[in-house]
């Protein structure tokens, strides 16, 4: 039986969220969602995600320190960064802080999704 890969979508935006869990559900992925990154490291813990992408900017716990916590407590996890507000030099801290890719905000959600199936080995 093949294996389906988990990706949980973190993005205080709805409609972000929305829109990737769409693209990434009829792409074949399992697909949970949170509105920010202390949530999302207490989903991880009770349901185990292969791949999280997370915006930077956001309420109650950032991006950032998404990463970083998902960085040291979870080190084979693998992380998308995306960012609207946080572009340049925070998506490069982003980056050299554990995350596997960055994108800035518009992107195209192919885009994203080539990303994930490249670091998940598809």
């Amino acid at each position: 039986m093949e294996r389906s890969f988990r990706v949980l979508i973190v993005d205080d935006e709805a409609g972000i969220r929305a829109l990737l869990c769409d693209t990434f559900s009829a792409a074949g992925f399992e697909v949970a969602e949170a509105a920010n990154g202390k949530v999302a490291i207490e989903m991880h813990v009770t349901d185990p995600v292969d791949l999280v992408i997370t915006d930077l900017l956001m309420p109650h716990q950032e991006g950032i320190e998404t990463i970083t916590e998902f960085r040291t407590r979870f080190p084979g996890v693998q992380i998308i960064a995306i960012s609207g507000a946080y572009t340049g030099p925070v998506l490069e801290m982003a980056a050299r802080l554990g995350a596997s890719a960055v994108f800035a905000k518009p992107f195209d959600p192919d885009h994203l999704l080539a990303a994930a199936n490249g670091l998940l080995g598809e």
